[in-house]
């Protein structure tokens, strides 16, 4: 199916779909195998097992090893890698046009072939408990997720991608062999390529790797989380306070997810924004602050990070809700309301400039939404939101003021008591 002039789609009968972007003018190509499946569809004895065999099929093959994996790809200086979020995985390489049947040809091989050998396993196992242990040793890391475990409790989406210590420690062999060949089945899987790239030619070629319909489809059948409120104070002797002042916010698809953007990017998404110009250009009181949004197919939250000195955390955390509370009351300006489209417009074109970029994009889009836009009408989005669409989110995003506050630093468990929503 033709998309547009540069994307086309199409869909084999074993499940698997193909989605391409031709960028002619470019020598190379990122091509990524997406698997809709993440952290949030482990059962709670597995968690973390999404993230452990996105590691394992990197360590060999009947007729590849680690290392020759590793060298097909630096032989032609090309990079190969692979990530796990709460909701799909990805396994991803950028080469040149001229190399990527080799690119496509390890990728798709480690994908349904790994030997999950019991010593790489073992070895493995290491690797990833140091990393779950850097992570807790990374506070302005680590509040992330401590913000997802109090706002979403025992839901799921509330673990982290990493897993537990308990779980990665005891997980066995066939556990994640069995998750793996259930959960990477064609149903579940999106090939998205962007650059110097043949459509017809990978969509043979991705036909003779899933050849016929195996494993099932994820179907999320556990109810969307709900929402909890209060504050949360973890007790460490880090030399700052790491916050987070969240709330629960837009799934994936709703359709004010373009004015939820703009939202963030007027409080906390650039050096222009009212929380960086407030927090740390009028008072230096932060290094680091920010907004962001999370979006999920059932869920979402927004949320404020803000890393200061233990003695200033309650008063940031009074100036952030200050500044939630002004936006309920007065709006936005048709200043700031002119600069975040300006800001969204550069930031969609300067982030597609590159053949990675723009895989990404076409790969999330497929397997979360099927729908595939461009830029050009990502940007007629923007460009078509009214001041009336982001009152509208922001009375639904931040007028419950529903809020949860997730602190690391060194406090009692009742410091923040009276920032409880």
């Amino acid at each position: 199916m033709l998309l547009g002039n540069r994307f086309e789609r199409t869909t084999l009968d074993s499940g698997v779909t193909i989605v391409t972007e031709k960028m002619a003018e470019v020598r190379s190509v990122s091509c990524g195998f997406w698997f809709d499946v993440g952290s949030r569809d482990e059962p709670d004895n597995l968690a973390g097992t999404s993230h452990f065999l996105e590691h394992l099929l990197f360590k060999g093959t009947p007729s590849r090893s680690a290392k020759d994996i590793a060298d097909a790809f630096d032989a032609v200086g090309g990079d190969v890698n692979a990530f796990t979020g709460k909701e799909y995985t990805c396994y991803y390489s950028r080469v040149l046009d001229q190399d990527l049947p080799m690119a496509v040809d390890v990728l798709s091989e480690m994908i349904t072939e790994s030997l999950i050998d019991p010593s790489e396993l073992e070895s493995e196992r290491k690797v990833i408990l140091e990393e779950i242990a850097m992570h807790e040793d990374a506070p302005d890391e680590l509040v992330h997720d401590l913000f997802y475990r109090s706002m979403w409790q025992e839901h799921p989406l509330g673990r982290p991608v990493l897993g537990f210590n308990s779980t990665i420690s005891v997980v066995e062999r066939d556990e994640i062999a069995g998750y793996w060949h259930e959960r990477y089945s064609p149903s579940n899987c999106v090939v998205a390529a962007a650059g110097n790239v043949d459509h017809e030619w990978l969509v043979e070629t991705v036909g003779q790797v899933f050849s016929e319909s195996f494993g099932r489809r994820t179907l999320r059948a556990d109810e969307a989380p709900t929402g909890t409120t209060g504050v949360r104070v973890h007790k460490r002797p880090t030399e700052q306070a790491h916050m987070i002042l969240g709330m629960p916010a837009l799934h994936r698809g709703h359709e004010d997810r373009h004015a939820l953007a703009l939202l963030d990017t007027i409080l906390g998404g650039g050096m222009s924004s009212r929380l960086f110009q407030e927090i740390r250009e009028k008072r230096g009181l932060a290094y680091s602050v920010f907004s962001y949004r999370s979006m999920f197919a059932d869920a979402g939250t927004f949320s404020v990070y803000v890393g200061t000195t233990p003695q200033n955390a309650d008063t940031v955390l009074d100036l952030v809700r200050d500044e939630f509370d002004s936006i309920l009351s007065s709006g936005i300006t048709e200043a700031e309301f002119a600069r975040a489209k300006g800001h969204l417009r550069g930031s969609l074109v300067l982030s597609a400039e590159d053949p990675g970029s723009r895989m990404t994009r076409l790969g999330k889009q497929q397997l979360t939404t099927g729908e595939i836009m461009s830029i050009d009408e990502l940007i007629a989005k923007v460009e078509a939101l009214t001041m009336d669409d982001v009152t509208r989110v922001v009375e639904t995003v931040l007028g419950p003021r529903s809020h949860t506050v997730t602190v690391v630093g060194p406090f009692d468990e009742d410091a923040f008591d009276r920032h409880a929503a």
